[in-house]
């Protein structure tokens, strides 16, 4: 299709092109030779797409485990011909299909095979002991990855049946692993997912310049232009992030109704242009990671509008923001279903599935937030503030 297609084959060509040749571009972050013309890259996609992602510890300490698009895409993202590119809406529908071919494989038994415990199966000394540590930091734990996820460690792989089985694991919840905040006090609002808070902004505006380097934040470009969207206007946004290594599924921060649930198709891998090679510090390895509050307005997001059974709270909003090829927001509940604080709302992955509701989390309602340096599922967001604060809405959003 890039091939076939003049502005595609142009704009491609012209992005591999314009990534200096010298050090550190000419490897991308996870060490292996900078891509510089076009039938090498569509090689590495063909190859990518038939095979999972294996444990790295090089890959780990940039970031990138568990991403080999966003490795291949780092540095021609941060050229004009990758910003061009990566905001087309049509080579994001390409893009979009080349994932879903991935996640297909992803489901398959042969993608389990990375689950291993050699140096690079997810299993092996260096990952094991990775993943436990999230999981067991984000709670102040000392339990072992049996003890936390469900899983089978006598069966090979430890019983999971595909990498796409694995990277949406489950806590033992029966087993009192992440209880739910206060379950019985709906006043009390518990985080949505397991996640790092990245910011916290007061009084956002309706329309906002989101692109800049402040990457205000746009509640009606956020919002998809939803009918719904200016009741959060002037209100508070709070966004954390998920890693590679993190759970992946959501959870309702409150009990009640869903009042409307979709995804929003966007882009991938754009980011913005103060990350890119015309800033004078150059490009961020990590644009999209620095560049959070600018893909909540055009990245691929999950938009989920509940209705809180507390009255004070009222409409509440949150979106699950898709991260490079970590970007199917699969909704898991339906508009008019009551949900309990607590209760699963979906999750996020590289597979492609028909979705039933998609997500940004607005709380109509006088609050205060102070979330903890890593918010769990199941802790404790913020509860109902003092009349005097501002009656103003809270929006919160959770990358993955």
């Amino acid at each position: 299709m890039i091939q076939n297609d003049t502005r595609f084959y142009m704009l491609f060509t012209s992005m591999l092109e314009q990534v200096p040749t010298k050090k550190p571009y000419s490897k991308d972050p996870t060490g292996h030779p900078e891509i510089r013309d076009l039938d090498h890259l569509l090689a590495m996609l063909n190859h990518i797409i038939t095979t999972a992602p294996c444990w790295s510890d090089r890959s780990h300490g940039v970031g990138m485990v568990g991403l080999p698009f966003n490795a291949l895409f780092d540095w021609p993202m941060a050229t004009p011909s990758g910003f061009a590119a990566f905001l087309d809406p049509e080579v994001n529908k390409m893009i979009k299909k080349i994932l879903n071919t991935w996640g297909s494989f992803l489901t398959s038994p042969e993608s389990a095979s990375v689950l291993s415990d050699h140096s690079d199966g997810w299993f092996g000394p260096t990952a094991a002991k990775d993943l436990t540590n999230v999981a067991n930091n984000a709670a102040g734990s000392t339990s072992s990855f049996e003890q936390l996820f469900e899983c089978d460690s006598s069966q090979k792989y430890h019983g999971y049946t595909s990498w796409d089985n694995f990277f949406t694991r489950k806590f033992r919840f029966s087993e009192g692993v992440r209880p739910v905040a206060a379950p019985d006090h709906d006043e009390i609002i518990a985080n949505a997912c397991e996640s790092t808070p990245y910011n916290l902004a007061h009084k956002v505006k309706y329309r906002d310049r989101f692109w800049i380097k402040g990457q205000p934040y746009s509640v009606s470009d956020m919002l998809a232009h939803d009918e719904l969207s200016k009741d959060f206007a002037g209100g508070t946004i709070y966004q954390a992030f998920l890693s590679a290594l993190s759970y992946h599924r959501w959870h309702t921060p409150v009990s009640g109704k869903i009042v409307k649930a979709y995804v929003k198709d966007g882009t991938y891998f754009s980011e913005p242009l103060f990350e890119s090679f015309a800033d004078p510090h150059g490009p961020d390895p990590g644009g999209q990671s620095t560049g959070q509050g600018y893909i909540t307005e055009t990245a691929t997001r999950a938009i989920i509008f509940i209705e809180a059974d507390n009255k004070d709270i009222g409409l509440m909003a949150a979106i699950f923001v898709g991260m490079v090829e970590v970007s199917t927001c699969d909704i898991t509940v339906k508009e008019g279903q009551h949900v309990k604080k607590g209760d699963e709302l979906g999750m996020v992955r590289i597979v492609s599935r028909p979705l039933t509701s998609r997500v940004l989390t607005a709380v109509c309602s006088s609050t205060s937030v102070a979330p903890p340096t890593v918010c769990c599922s199941g802790r404790v967001l913020t509860s109902r503030a003092s009349p005097s604060l501002e009656d103003r809405p809270m929006c919160q959003l959770d990358q993955n």
